[in-house]
């Protein structure tokens, strides 16, 4: 029986900003290895038996994103699902199920995976999936619960009816547990008393299902999930490499995570034990516990000299970070932001999130550098009336044909060459030659080389915002 991949990739990241945003949140970012830990997840599942192409779910505003990084690592033709609006697990992985039965392979099994974890033993995790795998067939819901190391407060638990295991004993991980019950985040003398106990297992969030039985016991203990969900895929779009879940059926389900909706409920629940070095990457402390550390116990990504500085994670993303005599901080340090806190209060960040929201910022929802569909753009400098963007377009890729309402802008190809649409008059630019868009005037801007065009764009105006533009033609389908 097939086992396909259905990678859970809508989440925002919020407690890893500043370099998580909004619209570049953490999981395709490569914070635990070279990889985005979105290829990361996909890579690591590389022999496997039985394995299918994967499906991934992601937000509507992620797809070329989550399209780029696929095919850096060779998945040429995804299949990208994608979510008008966030509605919890459940509904996601419903219309997974859905998808697969009408379109893939109606007796299959779903692996569900979030795309921002990171596990470091590959071995034991393949062979704790063959084990889920085998529940599976026999009619299981299966979790994976992870050995717990430490009182975490920050994560669920899972009471298994597995007898208490005495201090130092593993579990046995070629065997599924019964659950009792599911518990929620514990406080800290909780946690210290479920760690004593040993029966206790932290929820991970992974699972596998045989396809049809999850949609059967779904049925039973979310029914309005599996009929809504199921109305999304059979109304769904295809858009290019995408597909559309449909926008009103889908925004009418109930927001639900799969463990509220079907696996407290279920008497088919069954978990998995997994010891594999497994993380969920939730702040700034789980990067530092994970990464390699110097002598005084930091981890330093990037340019950063230290001195007398201990048990420390700096992250020198755009300048040197220079720390002298500091312990127990978090500094990040990006292009437009830069984040400082003592370790005990990363939990924080999520709060100047919020804060940057209400205050509608554009440091919650975008970096300075900005990737699109055709390459990406970086505004180096803006004030009032005017911005200055460094731009780099693809070999082959296009930007839409457009105007702008309020600015003008001013073109100078750095290198490369650029077709350009100007009016009623096309024309090709190379390197130090320039034009210039007069407002209102419809325009569009082209890469006919098989060199990455760069320019410097200059921006004049009244107003300066990215939604001053309406496109007429788009090669990646964003015109109304």
């Amino acid at each position: 029986m097939k086992i396909i991949p259905v990678i859970l990739s809508g989440g925002s990241g919020t407690r890893l900003w500043p370099l998580s945003r909004k619209q570049y949140p953490k999981q395709y970012l490569p914070l635990a290895e070279e990889k985005t830990m979105l290829q990361a997840t996909l890579q690591r599942l590389k022999g496997l038996e039985n394995l299918a192409d994967p499906i991934i779910i992601c937000n509507v505003e992620h797809r070329f994103l989550v399209a780029e990084q696929l095919h850096k690592i060779g998945i040429n033709t995804p299949k990208i699902l994608l979510e008008p609006v966030g509605k919890n697990t459940a509904p996601a992985i419903a219309a997974a199920a859905h998808y697969i039965i009408k379109y893939c392979a109606p007796l299959s099994q779903m692996l569900i995976l979030p795309a921002d974890h990171v596990i470091q033993d590959i071995p034991v995790f393949h062979q704790a999936i063959q084990t889920a795998s085998k529940q599976a067939e026999n009619g299981k819901l299966v979790t994976f619960g992870i050995t717990p190391t430490t009182p975490h407060t920050g994560y669920g638990y899972i009471k298994t009816e597995a007898p208490s295991l005495s201090q130092g004993e593993g579990w046995d991980v070629g065997k599924a547990e019964k659950i009792e019950r599911f518990k929620e985040k514990p406080n800290q003398k909780t946690a210290e008393q479920y760690l004593k106990e040993g029966s206790y297992l932290w929820n991970s969030g992974m699972f596998l299902f045989q396809t049809d039985h999850l949609l059967k016991e779904l049925a039973i203990h979310a029914p309005d999930i599996v009929q809504i969900t199921q109305q999304s895929i059979e109304k769904a779009t295809k858009d290019l490499d995408f597909i559309r879940l449909e926008s009103e059926s889908f925004a009418a389900t109930t927001s639900d995570s799969i463990d509220y909706a079907l696996m407290e409920k279920t008497d088919q629940a069954v978990v998995v034990p997994l010891d594999a070095g497994w993380n969920d990457i939730g702040s700034w402390t789980a990067l530092h516990e994970i990464g390699k550390k110097d002598q005084n116990n930091n981890v330093i990504k990037g340019d950063a000299i230290t001195i007398d500085t201990t048990n420390s994670y700096i992250h020198a993303d755009h300048h040197i970070i220079a720390a002298i005599g500091v312990e127990n901080l978090i500094i990040i340090d990006t292009a437009d932001a830069t984040l400082i806190t003592i370790k005990e209060q990363a939990q924080q960040v999520k709060s100047i999130v919020e804060q940057l929201q209400q205050q509608d910022r554009c440091e919650e929802q975008l970096h300075r550098k900005v990737y699109r569909p055709w390459g990406w753009y970086d505004s180096i400098e803006k004030e009032s009336r005017f911005q200055v963007k460094r731009i780099c377009v693809n070999p082959g890729a296009s930007l839409s044909l457009q105007k702008h309402y309020h600015r003008a802008e001013h073109w100078i190809v750095v290198s490369g060459t650029a077709k350009i649409t100007n009016g009623d008059k096309t024309e090709l630019l190379s390197e130090n030659q320039s034009t210039y868009i007069p407002v209102g005037t419809l325009h569009r801007l082209e890469n006919p080389g098989k060199l990455p065009l760069e320019m410097i764009e200059v921006q004049s105006g009244s107003y300066l915002g990215e939604d001053d533009i309406e496109r007429f033609e788009d090669s990646y389908g964003r015109t109304e």
